[in-house]
């Protein structure tokens, strides 16, 4: 049974900066695809970033240029690095690997 646990959210102000990590376990297969999800209060959960396994990489719009998705195939591990925070970016992420669901999120605030 594959576990995807997120890690890094927290409070930054706006113009700041996190990363977020996630670590996925309970299987020795590298996954295909990787990636971010984000959902804030009151709205639907939209894709952030997905990497696959050839490196290439597709962001939401609204985050292109400030955001980078980075993995580690060794050790199953998917990070988001968030540059440029804006209140906007407020929202619950989501780790999720190929079908294997999604991780239980990981708060990300950013005050303006």
């Amino acid at each position: 049974q594959v576990q995807l646990v997120e890690s890094g959210g927290g409070l930054v102000q706006a113009g700041g900066s996190l990363r977020l990590s996630c670590a996925a376990s309970g299987s020795s297969v590298s996954f295909n695809s990787m990636g971010w999800y984000r959902q804030a209060p009151g709205k639907q959960r939209e894709l952030v970033a997905v990497i696959n396994s050839d490196g290439s990489t597709n962001y939401l719009d609204s985050v292109k240029g400030r955001f980078t998705i980075s993995r580690d195939g060794a050790k199953n591990t998917v990070y988001l690095q968030m540059n440029s925070l804006k209140p906007e970016d407020t929202a619950v992420y989501y780790c999720a690997a190929d079908s294997y669901g999604l991780g239980q999120g990981t708060q990300v605030t950013v005050s303006s």
